[in-house]
């Protein structure tokens, strides 16, 4: 009965660990473009409108000096570098006081055109891209 039990929890570990994606720099490298922005956490939760993102074109860009760039309606909205692990992409994000703040985005789909990620927390998100364009 034991040996089934760990049986059981190896085939699910394993099954678990498979389904992540593996996120490395050439594959986030180009320009994604946001389609659906989701807040999972919100109170209720709320996805922004398809007029919104169509109005405002929003995306965020990946270099392979793991340097980011989010544009929101033709504006700068943030910028920053990025370290890998695993599935998590660790943001440092400077703000204009010249500090930094550091989040994690967690990516639950990756393939050559299409990205899903999320953060966490009450103001977190979940916004799924398509690919634009390549470096």
């Amino acid at each position: 009965m034991i040996k089934q039990g760990f049986l059981l929890l190896a085939v699910v570990t394993l099954f678990i660990t498979s389904c992540k994606p593996t996120v490395s720099v050439t594959t986030l490298t180009g320009k994604w473009k946001y389609i659906k922005i989701e807040h999972p956490n919100a109170s209720p939760p709320d996805t922004v409108k398809q007029a919104e993102l169509d109005a405002n074109v929003p995306y965020i860009q990946f270099t392979p000096e793991m340097k980011f760039l989010i544009v929101w309606g033709g504006k700068f909205l943030s910028h920053g570098s990025f370290t890998l692990n695993g599935s998590n992409m660790n943001i440092t994000e400077k703000l204009p006081d010249g500090k930094t703040r550091d989040f994690v985005f967690y990516v639950s789909e990756l393939t050559e055109n299409k990205i899903v990620f999320e953060s966490t927390g009450p103001d977190g998100s979940k916004v799924t891209a398509l690919r634009a364009s390549k470096f």
